[in-house]
């Protein structure tokens, strides 16, 4: 029953009439309108908020606008240890500066040219006196005798610097030294040569032979004071050499150097090398001057791990020579640094040993490698070992079997020997005789060979070496 129902309402519907359906759509239109004029506010700012937030018309709709372009990323850092700027222009013959725990020469200009050494030719006097002093010849409380010469060359009535010594007056040597050394004095040098070898003449052989053994090549001494001769000479390296010796062979005597004054027969005097005063890392050397060999000063400085030597040789002022030796220090401890590669007695390689009675020989080195570089270059360093290409017993402990060389850029920075660190012996009969066949049967063993090694000692950031 419930079907013809739903049918019939369905039919009622449908036949509605026309007017009443427009009817219906008139009453919807006007409840449109009254709500359309009731809230023109919000239908404005929402129209004004579409607008602001839509998005701009695109630039091709503008031809005058240009096209936009992306912002471009800064570039990166660079990377490495940077540019390094050139050495400092100095005034003066020629000069050097010296790396003191590797030895290296770090910068130079005309460091091997000819020069009067003025009274940095007292560093060598000293530096034999102290050895003579090691080896029991001499002692410091000795009693020295002035003499006529050192008194008529080196004293008071001379032009040059003296310690005011009296003629016939007895001095301990140790007072001498420090005469010499701290107030430069000509009759101090004068009489402590006298004193050590028994006349100026021989102490100047003397020195001649040390520097021999420092391997001084370009030096020939005539005295002991600095005084003008033609055959008495040096060069800014040995100037260098000398004073490494100095620091190294007689850290006590060394010391004097960094006293700023010293007072005898009543007389204060004060140390000739102005950068005592001026820079608190500096402890020696020593100066000198003539109208021949200029201003001339040999400077040594600390500044954390690391030691620098400067010489400047031929300046045309105190003053220069002082701000030059500044210079090169400043500059050499900003710019380079040291390290030590290979300890002494460290085995760096094991070759095999032909006709041995070990199959191998271990080489080294009898001294720590310490090389020098400019500071940030450590990665760049190469090292390599030059070696026969074959090594047949004997050898003994300390031979000579090879070099070892640093370099950096295709520029060797040092070549110390390679030395056998333990003896290798000859093997017996069956071991040489099979060897030997072995060997006639690989033939030739051709020209020495160079091996890239690994394994430096110390990595950037580790302790550096130079400190004596």
């Amino acid at each position: 029953m419930k079907l013809p129902y739903l049918v019939l309402a369905l039919a009622i519907a449908f036949a509605a009439s026309p007017a009443d359906a427009a009817r219906a759509k008139k009453h919807h239109a006007a409840q449109q309108q009254t709500q359309e004029q009731s809230q023109p506010a919000q239908q404005d700012t929402a129209q004004t908020t579409a607008a602001q937030s839509a998005p701009a018309a695109p630039a091709a709709s503008n031809p005058d606008l240009p096209t936009p372009q992306a912002v471009p990323k800064p570039n990166s850092a660079p990377t490495g240890p940077g540019p390094t700027p050139p050495p400092p222009q100095i005034d003066a013959k020629s000069w050097v500066l010296m790396d003191y725990a590797s030895g290296q020469i770090l910068l130079g200009s005309n460091e091997d040219a000819r020069v009067a050494p003025a009274s940095i030719t007292k560093v060598m006097t000293s530096y034999v006196v102290s050895a003579e002093l090691a080896h029991g010849k001499i002692h410091l409380d000795d009693k020295v005798q002035i003499s006529e010469k050192a008194w008529r060359s080196g004293g008071a009535g001379t032009d040059g610097s003296t310690s005011f010594l009296q003629l016939n007056s007895e001095v301990s040597l140790k007072d001498l030294l420090y005469g010499m050394i701290i107030q430069s004095g000509n009759d101090a040098a004068i009489a402590l040569a006298e004193h050590t070898a028994g006349s100026e003449e021989t102490f100047a052989q003397l020195m001649n032979q040390y520097a021999k053994q420092l391997g001084m090549t370009g030096t020939h001494y005539m005295d002991a004071s600095g005084l003008p001769n033609p055959e008495h000479y040096t060069t800014a390296r040995d100037v260098a050499l000398m004073s490494r010796a100095l620091i190294r062979d007689y850290p006590e005597e060394y010391k004097i150097y960094a006293i700023k004054d010293f007072e005898w027969n009543g007389i204060m005097q004060h140390n000739r090398n102005t950068l005592l005063w001026r820079d608190s890392t500096v402890d020696g050397i020593k100066t000198g001057h003539t109208s021949e060999a200029g201003f001339c000063l040999a400077t040594s400085a600390v500044r954390g791990d690391q030691r620098l030597i400067a010489v400047v040789m031929g300046a045309p002022s105190e003053k220069q020579r002082a701000d030059d030796n500044q210079e090169l220090l400043n500059y050499g401890f900003r710019f380079f640094e040291s390290h030590r590669l290979f300890a002494a007695g460290k085995p760096l390689a094991n070759p095999e040993l032909w006709k041995g009675a070990t199959p191998t020989l271990p080489l080294g080195v009898a001294n720590d490698v310490v090389v020098t570089m400019p500071r940030g270059r450590y990665g760049d360093l190469k090292a390599s070992l030059d070696l026969p290409a074959r090594l047949v017993a004997p050898f003994r402990k300390g031979q000579k079997v090879g070099a070892l060389k640093v370099s950096l850029d295709g520029k060797t920075l040092v070549e110390e020997p390679l030395v056998a660190l333990a003896d290798g012996p000859e093997g017996g009969f069956f071991k040489r005789l099979s060897d030997g066949v072995w060997m006639w049967f690989k033939g030739d063993a051709g020209p020495a060979t160079s091996t890239a090694i690994e394994g430096a000692d110390q990595k950037p950031g580790d302790s550096k070496q130079g400190t004596p």
